[in-house]
């Protein structure tokens, strides 16, 4: 499966559109990851902690994005974007990473 941000791929002809494709993740901060977190970036450094648990939850969503796009009979996903929202409210911490593209056959 092909994941690109472009909307075509360059010596690639689109057979067939498929439409738009999505998928989502959700990561919950707790309490101690913010403490250490915010000492972290007082202190100077980086917050690796949350770098990882983002980087996972991108791969998931763009797990489920690719999972739809196979179903459908799609070899790649064209003009991908990715959003992170962080809910907040009643939900705490809770980011929200959600991305879509569109399903498409290529030659």
């Amino acid at each position: 499966m092909i994941i690109v941000t472009t909307p075509y791929i360059e010596g690639r002809e689109v057979q067939k559109y498929f439409g738009i494709v999505n998928g989502e993740g959700l990561i919950g901060a707790n309490v101690y990851k913010d403490i250490f977190s915010g000492v972290r970036d007082v202190v100077g450094g980086r917050t690796s902690t949350y770098e990882r648990e983002l980087r996972k939850t991108r791969e998931i969503a763009l797990d489920s994005m690719k999972e739809k796009a196979q179903q459908l009979g799609a070899n790649a996903i064209l003009n991908v974007r990715i959003k992170y929202s962080n809910l907040g409210g009643t939900m705490g911490n809770t980011i929200l990473v959600s991305v879509n593209g569109t399903a498409v056959l290529l030659d």
